[in-house]
Order: C-alpha cells, then structure tokens, then sequence
C-alpha cells in the first residue's frame, strides 16, 4: 500500500519468491501458446520508474517466439500521417503470443502532451478514443493489463544520479529524461488526466509501487498471474534418442578454420 514506507525486502526472500513467480510465468506462457489466447500487457510510468527492469524480469525465462517486448521508437514522417493508434495495432498478438509493451499508446498522454509534440486537439481526441479503442481489443478476446509504475521525485532523482555515473546504465538517460524533472507537476497532471479517461472497467488501471524495485517487480507480476485464468498444461513427453555410432566422419584440420582468441586464459 501507498504511505508508510516498508522495509527493505532481503535479497535472498526477494530471489527466492521471484523464482517462484517465473516458474508461474513459464507455465502462464505454456497455457497462452496451447490455448491460442491473446495477452497484452502494458507498462507505464514515469523514468527511472522500474519498467525496464520488470519487464527483464517478466521475459527472462519466456520463450522469446511467444512472449515479445515492444519498444517503439518515435514515429516516422509515414506514421504521423496514420490513425494514431495504427502503428499500435500492427504490434498485437496473434494467438498463442503475449506482448508486453515498453511504453505504448500511452505516449500520447504522457511525453508527447507534456513536451508539445502533439496538439492540444490531438491529445483529446486521444483520451476520447482510447477508451474505445481498449474495449474493442477487451470485446475481441484479448487479455489487457495496464500497469502504472509509480516513483517518488527523490528515488527518481537518485536513480538518474547513479545512470550518469555508471557506464553500464548512461545509455538510459537521454535529454528527455532530464527534462522530465523540471516537468514534474506537468507530468502528474497529465496523469492524473489520463487516469481519469482511460481508467475504464474493461481495462483497468493497476498502479504499482515503484520506489522500491524488488517489491515493485514481485507485486506487479503475482498480480499479473493472479488476473489470467491459467492452468498448468501438460507438456509434451520427450526422451533423449539414442546417438547413432560413428560412420566415418572426420573433422577437418583445427588450422583451416578462424578461432576466437582464448582471452578467459589471461585472467
């Protein structure tokens, strides 16, 4: 629950349950392939608020021809042309696939409203059609999930701090990062907006705090489980076939072919 701050989740109870979830996700997967069903699952929030890193999380152990992450990037000359949502459209699952988008539709009602890239006309008639735009997908048997990543200004601040000292993470901030900052009342009146026009019975919103990563990760995907009528599917029997003896093979010279050099030696 929102307030109270909880105390930090032990690293070893943290791994140990997460396990258990992508065990749980694994089986989700197999009863998503064998029934054909559609699962669409949404991640918002703002930057620096654990997206990605759930998101890693939810993936690791997926079959990557079944579970697929959207992440698009800004739209081309083409596609600001087209009906918003097109380029949406194109990325949704077919049966027996789950799509977990890194950012969505949602664009229009976060970044874009707030930096000016849209028009004031074209960021109402977002919030008046995605409400039906939602219910069609709803109506046609899709399974949608919307999660709202929520972050403290100050673990937001932390966060960004530690990607501009770490050369790992420095490719997670980009000037638009920064700039949401200066923005961020901006920013929580476009989501409180947004909330109040799309968070719809069909397709509710689910907030998720965020401003500590490990409870964040666990909340967002036992819920996630809890909300898919999934059952255990049996899998297939397999057996290992018995390997063929030797019929006269020979392996080329080591020297004919390009090796990688052995740089594990040297340390």
């Amino acid at each position: 629950m929102a307030g109270k701050k909880a105390a930090s989740l032990p690293r070893k109870t943290y791994e140990k349950e997460l396990l258990r979830l992508q065990t749980e996700l694994a089986k989700l997967q197999e009863w998503v392939r064998a029934t054909g069903a559609r699962l669409v699952v949404v991640f918002e929030g703002r930057d620096a608020a654990g997206k990605g890193g759930t998101i890693k999380r939810v993936t690791e152990h997926l079959n990557p021809r079944v579970a697929r992450i959207v992440a698009l990037p800004k739209p081309t000359e083409r596609e600001r042309t087209q009906w918003y949502f097109q380029r949406y459209v194109e990325q949704l699952p077919a049966a027996g696939e789950i799509v977990l988008f890194d950012r969505s539709w949602y664009n229009r009602a976060g970044v874009e409203h707030v930096m000016g890239f849209c028009t004031k006309e074209e960021h109402q008639r977002f919030l008046r059609q995605c409400p039906i735009f939602e219910r069609m997908l709803v109506e046609d048997g899709i399974l949608l999930r919307k999660y709202w990543f929520s972050v403290s200004d100050a673990v937001q601040q932390e966060r960004f701090r530690r990607r501009l000292q770490d050369p790992l993470r420095r490719w997670k901030l980009s000037p638009m990062d920064l700039e949401s900052i200066t923005r961020w009342e901006a920013y929580s009146r476009a989501k409180d907006e947004m909330l109040v026009h799309t968070d719809i019975a069909e397709a509710p919103w689910y907030v998720v705090e965020s401003d500590d990563k490990r409870r964040a990760r666990l909340n967002m995907i036992a819920h996630l489980l809890d909300t898919v009528p999934y059952h255990d599917i049996a899998p297939p029997v397999l057996e290992l076939p018995v390997r063929p003896r030797p019929a006269g093979y020979e392996r080329p010279p080591r020297d004919l072919q390009t090796y990688v050099p052995d740089h594990a030696s040297d340390l």
